[in-house]
């Protein structure tokens, strides 16, 4: 923990963290559509975590759906797949919402979704060919992180010796996404197969499931299918945002701290996302590569909010078409969920592998409130899942204080925004967090 932490403790200040965040599931009970192919993918070479794939296709060659289309020799990348059957019209170069570039493969395609001939499932005879299998696969984070699946669950030998726990993220906390939830109750027998032969690969001792107490149906659903399985338990997390962060989820599930600057496996936890299970559970058996992606489609600017599964490189802007466009003028358009989502300039941007949500608001619900002074309440503290003091960090990035940045922990924000939720004085203070951040990083600190 930071130092704060310490301080807090002293001062006997006593923390409810997290955020009352509201639920707004809106489309909770609405059963995954499927969207008709595109005319065109724009499939981005960058992403996951890590260094970008480069194109190993080119104009006019005919891919298939599963065809590698991108890779890389770097240690930290993930292999990239057509998501389409069709013909490469070009190789192009797009802006990231980040302001960053990447190169991308833009298809024009026929409409057959052929799937590639040299797809087959995989054959698993060692932990090796397990890893390696999940590599082919392309498989990254799909809570939102896309780190590359087969690093995660291929750590050190004398770290993976520790692991013991894992847990699987069911929580969905941020408003509005329900593409996890649909996860379980269209997904599960996948999601359970997946579990398994993870559990093998880890030899892990157990497999917690958490899920929301907001989410009845999913938890008696996975309640029922895994009674059969002495290693698999379902978990009921507290309807709180953020749950579903990393670190609050396993001191939830486990009662164990990651320290800062330490990974899950250092406490003998791996952790998964209930779409990650279940994707390779069902690549285990078939060997189709992730290229398709199940989002939810939601806002007060959206005509008919829905989940929709598209193929990956799709438009933004097509998947809204298909959901009846916008009602009325939208104001903003977020990737992601409104806590820790990004905002959009355009809706002509392509789904990414570790896309969950595209959310459009309306005038209304997209206005930003102007900040005003601190009063010194103290409920961003009270609300930082990480114990640290966001007042004290602002000051110190307006005062472009690194010694008092690091002392004070910035590099241990997760940028959750439940200081900025809860603060009365709509102080930016996430957007100071990623300030404080770069001077840190910029100072070689």
């Amino acid at each position: 923990m930071a130092q704060s932490s310490s301080l807090l403790g002293r001062l006997g200040f006593v923390k409810t963290p997290g955020a009352p965040a509201p639920h707004r599931k809106n489309t909770a009970e609405c059963e995954t559509v499927t969207m008709p192919v595109p005319k065109t993918v724009t499939i981005v070479m960058s992403m996951h975590i890590g260094a970008p794939c480069k194109p190993c296709v080119k104009p006019k060659d005919q891919v298939y759906v599963g065809t590698l289309i991108g890779d890389s020799d770097a240690f930290m990348s993930a292999k990239i797949h057509s998501s389409v059957s069709g013909t490469v019209k070009k190789i192009d170069t797009v802006l990231m919402p980040n302001g960053s570039t990447a190169q991308a493969v833009v298809i024009d395609t026929d409409g057959e979704q052929t799937i590639d001939p040299n797809i087959k499932p995989p054959v698993i005879n060692s932990r090796e060919d397990f890893i390696e299998a999940v590599k082919n696969s392309g498989l990254v984070g799909l809570g939102g992180a896309g780190f590359p699946a087969h690093i995660k669950l291929n750590p050190a030998p004398d770290v993976l010796a520790k692991v013991d726990t894992l847990c699987i993220n069911g929580a969905e906390c941020e408003p509005y996404n329900t593409a996890d939830y649909r996860e379980f109750l269209e997904n599960y027998d996948n999601v359970i197969y997946g579990i398994t032969e993870v559990l093998k690969v880890l030899e892990a001792k157990r497999a917690i499931i958490g899920i929301e107490s907001n989410k009845p149906e999913a938890i008696k659903l996975m309640t029922e299918k895994t009674k059969e399985y002495d290693n698999i338990s379902v978990q009921v997390l507290p309807a709180r945002y953020p749950q579903g962060a990393e670190k609050v989820l396993i001191h939830t599930l486990t009662g164990r701290e990651v320290p800062p600057g330490k990974l899950p496996a250092d406490v003998g936890v791996v952790v998964m996302n209930v779409a990650s299970a279940g994707f390779l559970g069902g690549y285990l058996k078939d060997g189709i590569p992730l290229t398709t992606k199940r989002v939810t489609i939601d806002g007060s600017a959206i005509a008919n909010p829905q989940n929709v599964k598209v193929c990956v490189g799709t438009s933004i802007k097509d998947i809204i078409d298909f959901c009846g466009g916008y009602k009325g003028t939208p104001y903003k358009l977020i990737s992601g969920g409104p806590m820790m989502g990004m905002a959009l300039v355009t809706d002509n941007f392509p789904v990414l592998k570790q896309n969950n949500a595209f959310l459009a608001f309306d005038e209304k619900d997209a206005k930003s409130l102007e900040p005003t002074a601190c009063i010194r309440c103290g409920r961003c503290v009270n609300a930082c899942p990480m114990n640290l003091m966001p007042t004290k960090l602002e000051d110190a990035v307006n005062a472009r204080n690194v010694d008092g940045l690091k002392e004070f922990g910035v590099l241990n924000c997760m940028e959750c925004g439940c200081c900025a939720f809860v603060c009365p004085a709509n102080r930016k203070l996430v957007q100071a967090m990623r300030i404080g951040k770069s001077i840190l990083r910029n100072a070689g600190k």
